[in-house]
């Protein structure tokens, strides 16, 4: 049965059938359906999976979901759920959430437990002190192939991951990593340390998330050792914890790149008021910087009424423009999301985009000018043509150095980029066509 099934055997109250479908289909198959219904459905079919099952669920799930599952259940089930929620999990999902939520679920977590959610509640919300995980196993340095081997089936089951293990000196400091791969296949009285990867750099607990869930993966390892400020190993980063991070951040910069703001939680679940409100702030604002482009065109309004054969090509200049930039922020955003740019790099840049705008700028001038020599006559056509070029060339370097210089100013590269790129390229692009237009037709 799909899910179409399922809503109908809920309009059913079709307990029976609920049970069936929900033991049928994965837990990221059940997760998904939780996610897009509201809380009252959402918690009715939560308490129907299993005990095992519902904790494969519940991870699944993202944290405003699993906030909204947990609000529904009673003290009991409650406090099971998050006793057995790792760690970090529990800290993400009480990041942002209401005091008296987040007190709910300290009140019902054993002391351990407690403890290690504390801790990492106490680092800044972003760092990677905040998401690691507290549960790592470590190698002294001076122990055999063999010895390690005995304490990773010992003490393995209550680790987060035990597939990169770091390796440490007698006061905990971090010295480099073995894989378990290494450590089965390695002679059994070699010491860890003959194995360590020395070179294998760790996250600091102060450090960026994104960014060090973005080194996680350059390096293509399954965790990175985080350690304190005296290097002393306290936790990991593991892989699924990165990939989420960059997940939340991709999507974020996604919806900053289209003119809104990110919204929590799954998108068939969010209240359309929820969805307008994301939206609407920045077409606000972005209505107030497109009255430049007003100003323009009144600012010229002798030159038009001397041509007026210049209004029909405005479209055609203004949509260049603004794709044109808008193609090159996005370039850039992307480029410093995944470290292939700094914010030093912003003369290399606008040097770079300037000689893409200018190929781009002379191809689409050259299908200009034999248009608008079909609609005007060939000085229009010229000044056309020359316009698009510069504006392209002026458009690329917009686009491509203001995420650039946002990032070093401390601001999300996201936020300035396409809509706003766009928006100052339109004013911008006009006057440069009304420039050019005067100097060719001598206006």
């Amino acid at each position: 049965m799909g899910v179409d099934e399922l809503q109908q055997l809920v309009g059913d109250n079709d307990v029976a059938g609920m049970q069936r479908w929900l033991e049928e289909h994965p837990p990221h198959v059940v997760a998904d359906e939780l996610a897009r219904r509201d809380a009252i459905q959402a918690v009715l079919l939560f308490r129907l999976l299993d005990k095992n099952k519902a904790l494969a669920v519940f991870e699944e799930l993202d944290p405003v979901d699993q906030q909204k599952i947990l609000e529904g259940l009673r003290d009991k089930a409650f406090r099971e759920l998050v006793e057995a929620m790792d760690p970090d999990d529990r800290a993400i999902l009480l990041g942002e959430a209401p005091a008296k939520f987040t007190r709910r679920v300290l009140a019902g977590l054993s002391p351990r437990e407690r403890e290690m959610t504390a801790a990492l509640l106490g680092y800044e919300d972003g760092t990677v002190g905040r998401i690691m995980s507290p549960e790592v196993l470590v190698l002294r340095e001076e122990l055999t192939v063999r010895q390690a081997l005995e304490l990773v089936r010992r003490r393995g089951p209550d680790a987060e991951t035990i597939y990169t293990l770091p390796v440490v000196n007698n006061s905990r400091r971090y010295l480099g990593y073995v894989t378990l791969r290494e450590l089965v296949l390695a002679d059994p009285n070699q010491t860890v340390r003959e194995l360590a990867h020395e070179d294998q750099p760790g996250a600091h607990t102060t450090d960026d998330a994104e960014e060090a869930a973005r080194l996680l993966q350059d390096l293509n390892v399954l965790a990175l050792t985080v350690v304190d400020s005296e290097d002393r190993v306290v936790g990991v980063l593991t892989i699924d914890d990165a990939f989420d991070v960059i997940e939340a951040a991709d999507t974020e910069d996604v919806a900053r790149q289209s003119g809104a703001e990110p919204w929590a939680g799954h998108y068939m679940a969010v209240s359309v008021l929820a969805l307008a409100r994301s939206r609407v702030v920045w077409l606000l604002l972005l209505i107030v910087a497109a009255t430049l482009t007003v100003g323009v065109l009144e600012a010229f309004e002798s030159t038009l009424s001397k041509v007026v054969q210049l209004a029909a090509f405005i479209p055609l200049l203004v949509g260049t423009g603004g794709n044109s930039g808008a193609q090159a922020a996005t370039a850039a955003v992307r480029a410093l999301a995944v470290g292939e740019l700094r914010g030093r790099d912003v003369l290399r840049v606008a040097l770079r985009e300037s000689r893409v705008g200018l190929l781009v700028g002379i191809a689409l001038a050259t299908v200009a000018f034999i248009f608008a020599s079909l609609v005007a006559n060939t000085s229009i056509a010229t000044a056309v043509a020359l316009s698009l070029i510069v504006i392209c060339v002026w458009a690329a370097m917009i686009g491509g150095t203001m995420p650039l210089l946002a990032k070093r100013v401390g601001i999300d590269p996201a936020v300035v980029s396409a809509p706003l790129v766009t928006t100052l390229v339109d004013a911008t692009g006009l006057i440069i066509y009304f420039l050019i237009a005067r100097a060719v037709l001598g206006i």
